[in-house]
């Protein structure tokens, strides 16, 4: 069947955005034509420097007739309503068919030949293409990422005919802008296509770019003693740069060796696109580079390479400069800097930030076993590279800066070592850390971010999370799962609103105010040592149990601070910065939470699911969390959880029926006189189910509670089989209801299984 070859040639793409412009090529492309009734038997695009490819195989020379029978309004409906619907279908009202009281229209609609639909198609998309940012041309309308200079379009062989924008469509392309013979050339189909191309110096799959570049890498490497530092993403960056790539290994001054490898990798990364080589004797990288020309060099690269350390000496002399100049301010010198800086304006200042971070590295410290004093040294310090000239020029190398000037000011390794990792893991792929200090200022750094955010109502909303609270909160859920440690999550927002006393500060007065009444604690005039002494107390239940000086319940809460100079009972002064209610802001973040504890675990293998009927038991303990649904997870795909399972729903319908009728009779069932071998059984297997099971949620033994759960799966099978519930005989009803209640509620302490949705 014909072939479908299309391509769209332009001036430089830029390498970012090659690979989702090819799938989104593609998408649109498939699109419309499953749009028009067309399918492809294969698609496949290419994303390169100066063209975006699409081919497509198996596509008819005709398209189908096509038949539809679309419904209309009702028989009797408002004339507006039926010329609306006989303009769609461009039929008469005598056209129409009714059926069962509705108007019905069968449409027919001739196929066209595919070249007109494909001509459709390819305008279209070039129109609406969803580059990320696009631009205009001479006196053009068109917008495209770069000039669009010439359109391929071949079907089976020909020319389908049309112009987008001046620019016409034919079957001319042409190959590398020096190294081709400068000369246009005709394709046909597909194949021919890609081989002119490489007979031009063009290679098109940039899967074959990047395995050119590192077989050419290596081969260089391997000729001087010398190992690759691995980069995939520079790899996909620098295969879209070049449509003929050549690897050329150049030499640097081996005195700039002296600084951080991370400056000198992220100096030839960022600003030059080159790859860094290591001397495989040592691990530590060696005095050269590797980057990838567009061109072969007659001279085999030589002058290229020198020209290439040229620049990179130059920004690596600023380097230098920038971490001599650094190193004479001491960390702590720098923190004056931040008062300066807004770290957001509902959030207050970068310093502010800091005080925060103190704050809650002081109060975690302890959950995960880290030295107290420590850990609040590497928060104090932590944002203080923020200000260094390093930073400035490598935004990338924060807290990985701040760990270096740490030790070169003789701080503890510890200390130094948790300023560099505070910001981990960044990313899927990234370790967590696994040392209590720097846990300790990693959950501070993530849980600030995201309590404070969600604190003035700024939440992620469907696909947006400007403020990555989403990366925040797996990275707390990874370092506590990792470490094992009891963190309750509502205690950790607990922390966070404490850490607010950081705010209390001579000239501001704060303001906690309920639906009742508000407590005034200022202005504060007094230093914020004395303010804290008089008023810590008094402050942190006014904010945590909802008690200034009446009692309400927590979720009547809300902390403002004004700047206000008066004395006694201020009036509202400008309020500087106000906060939700702890209570809401709780619950919210403990439900962001298990959304994406849900994530981790369906990641595992795990059934999502679970975690609700976990979570609604009200724990925020992530590591028990976890431990229960792990436990539960096992239990339910035995037979014993399965049928279980079963009887516990029939159980829970049971009961809820009767409920609806009136309460349900309170107390233990007990062994009646008379009753069958099944109830008799029943009662026994509950008496001795729900102390073990007591038990062994006490030791967080949640395998041991389903253990002792399984224990009741023969005795309650049997009991449905053989017991009727609903005697006639009240006391006999009355017994069997508390004894279903006694299965239900055993198995409710484990989890809320009306949840479980398999």
């Amino acid at each position: 069947m014909p072939q479908l070859l299309i391509e769209l040639f332009s001036e430089e793409i830029p390498a970012r955005m090659q690979a989702q412009a090819a799938r989104d090529f593609e998408r649109l492309a498939r699109e419309h034509l499953a749009g028009e009734g067309l399918i492809p038997e294969a698609v496949k695009s290419f994303g390169g420097p100066r063209r975006l490819t699409l081919v497509a195989e198996g596509l008819p020379a005709t398209q189908g007739d096509r038949h539809e029978d679309r419904k209309g309004p009702r028989v009797g409906s408002p004339d507006q309503a039926m010329e609306g619907f006989l303009r769609s279908t461009g039929l008469t009202r005598e056209q129409l068919v009714e059926k069962d009281g509705v108007w019905f229209a069968h449409i027919h609609r001739q196929g066209r030949p595919t070249p007109e639909i494909i001509a459709e198609m390819v305008e279209k998309i070039v129109r609406d293409f969803p580059w990320p940012k696009s631009m205009t041309w001479g006196r053009g309308t068109l917008r495209w990422v770069r000039p669009l200079k010439r359109i391929v379009c071949v079907f089976d062989g020909e020319v389908v005919p049309f112009t987008v924008d001046g620019v016409e469509a034919g079957n001319i392309t042409e190959g590398h802008r020096f190294m081709g013979s400068g000369q246009p050339f005709k394709v046909r189909d597909f194949d021919e296509y890609a081989e002119k191309l490489a007979k031009h110096f063009v290679i098109l799959d940039p899967e074959e770019r990047k395995d050119r570049i590192l077989d050419g890498a290596k081969t260089l490497c391997f000729a001087r003693n010398l190992d690759l530092v691995d980069d995939e993403g520079l790899l996909d960056e620098v295969a879209g740069l070049a449509e003929w790539p050549t690897p050329v290994l150049g030499d640097m001054e081996p005195a700039f060796l002296d600084l951080p490898p991370e400056v000198i990798r992220t100096s030839m990364r960022t600003h030059q696109k080159y790859f860094a080589v290591r001397d495989p004797s040592t691990g530590k990288l060696a005095p050269h580079f590797l980057t990838v020309a567009n061109i072969e060099a007659a001279d085999g690269g030589k002058v290229i390479a020198a020209g290439n350390a040229k620049v990179l000496s130059a920004r690596l002399s600023d380097a230098r400069f920038f971490w001599d100049e650094d190193r004479k301010t001491a960390l702590e010198d720098r923190l004056e800097k931040l008062k300066g800086v807004t770290f957001h304006a509902k959030l207050g200042s970068l310093y502010e930030r800091v005080e925060r971070l103190e704050l809650l590295s002081k109060a975690i410290a302890p959950r995960v076993g880290a030295d107290v004093a420590k850990a609040v040294l590497a928060a104090r310090l932590a944002k203080a590279d923020l200000g260094t000239g390093m930073v400035g020029e490598f935004p990338e190398l924060q807290g990985l800066m701040g760990g270096y000037y740490a030790r070169e000011e003789k701080i503890s390794g510890v200390v130094a070592d948790a300023i560099r990792d505070h910001y981990r893991p960044v990313g899927a792929n990234d370790e967590a850390p696994d040392t209590p200090v720097t846990m300790a200022v990693a959950l501070a750094e993530k849980l600030d971010t995201l309590t404070a955010f969600f604190a003035i109502n700024e939440k992620p909303t469907g696909s947006r999370d400007p403020y990555a609270l989403r990366r925040a909160a797996l990275g707390v859920i990874r370092i506590l799962l990792g470490s094992e440690a009891r963190a309750p999550v509502r205690e950790l927002v607990g922390d966070w609103y404490r850490s607010l006393r950081c705010f209390v500060d001579p000239g501001r007065a704060l303001y906690v105010s309920t639906k009742r009444t508000t407590g005034y604690l200022g202005p504060l005039s007094r230093s914020p040592s004395e303010v804290f002494e008089t008023y810590v107390e008094e402050f942190e239940d006014a904010l945590l149990e909802g008690k200034p000086y009446v009692v309400v319940t927590e979720e009547d809460f809300d902390i403002r601070f004004d700047r206000s100079a008066a004395a006694g009972d201020a009036p509202e002064g400008e309020v500087i910065y106000e906060f939700r209610p702890y209570g809401v802001v709780a619950d919210e973040v403990m439900a962001f939470f298990a959304d994406r504890l849900k994530v981790v675990l369906r990641d595992q293998g795990k059934r999502h699911d679970l975690v609700d009927t976990v979570f609604a038991l009200g724990d925020d303990d992530l590591v028990r969390i976890v431990a229960r649904v792990e436990a539960l997870d096992g239990f339910l795909k035995t037979e014993d959880g399965k049928n279980l399972l079963a009887g516990e729903k029939r159980a829970r319908q049971l009961l809820q029926a009767e409920e609806k009728k009136g309460p349900l009779p309170a107390g233990p069932a007990v062994g009646m006189a008379g009753a069958s071998p099944e109830e008799t059984a029943l009662v026994g297997a509950i008496s001795l189910a729900e102390p073990a099971v007591a038990r062994a949620l006490h030791n967080e033994d949640f395998a041991g509670a389903m253990r002792a759960l399984s224990g009741l799966r023969g005795p309650v099978d049997a009991f449905f089989e053989k017991v009727l519930v609903n005697s006639e005989v009240a006391a006999e009803r009355e017994n069997r209801l508390r004894l279903l209640a006694q299965v239900r509620d055993a198995m409710g302490r484990v989890a809320d299984f009306s949840l479980v949705t398999g």
